[in-house]
């Protein structure tokens, strides 16, 4: 039984893993960061290596999040180090704390001079264990979305912006009783903006029209 800072410790550690940097290292040899849009992400393995190598990835990913949010928050003992005033019970904050730590430790990795990924689909490991229904229904126009423009990070931009939207529309609209929804829609915000933040290269090329479209999944070129 750990105290909630080692908690934090090791939810940070577990989103460092750098999956996709591991992955094409053990099957290629070469390190992601060098080839294709030059991100450490699914996506990204997926343009260079193929769509079984990128899904691998972006599972493991999702798991690294679910891992820290649902599983190493079990070992927390002691009392909270603050005062809880949200409508949470403490381990539900304790999980929220957790995931966070998990999706910087994605985006910042500690094993990998804190160049890593952009953090959605750990994102989604998180939030897959705190608001199932947002995540499916943001799961849901991130594929619509893809589907229709082949573009992988418009997408996941849709995505991050669907998910506090598809919360307060539940909640003030169609009057679903969401526990905690004062706290947690503020939190949800914080997710899809810091994810926004990830993906601000992205908007830039999307607006000016160079962003990379998804239309191959076995391209294996060299980032120029």
């Amino acid at each position: 039984m750990i105290p909630l800072g080692i908690i934090i410790v090791l939810s940070y550690l577990v989103g460092s893993i750098p999956t996709s940097i591991i992955v094409t290292k053990l099957l290629k040899g070469v390190d992601i960061r060098h080839y294709g849009s030059g991100n450490a992400g699914g996506t990204n393995v997926i343009r260079v290596l193929g769509w079984k190598a990128g899904v691998m990835v972006i599972v493991i990913d999702i798991l690294k999040g679910y891992i820290a949010t649902m599983l190493i928050t079990k070992f927390m003992t002691g009392e909270m180090p603050f005062r809880n005033v949200t409508p949470f019970e403490d381990i539900t904050v304790i999980r929220i704390i957790a995931g966070c730590a998990a999706i910087l430790g994605h985006i910042w990795t500690a094993f990998s001079g804190f160049r890593g990924g952009k953090g959605i689909a750990t994102a989604g490991g998180v939030l897959l264990g705190l608001a199932t229904i947002e995540v499916l229904v943001s799961i849901g126009i991130f594929a619509l979305v893809f589907v229709l423009s082949r573009y992988v990070s418009l997408g996941s931009i849709s995505g991050a912006i669907a998910f506090p939207l598809t919360m307060f529309f539940r909640h003030n609209v169609f009057n679903a009783y969401l526990q905690g929804y004062n706290t947690l829609i503020f939190f949800s915000i914080g997710i899809s903006l810091l994810l926004l933040y990830t993906h601000r290269a992205n908007i830039k090329r999307l607006i000016d029209g160079t962003e990379h479209r998804l239309t191959r999944l076995h391209i294996f070129e060299k980032k120029s």
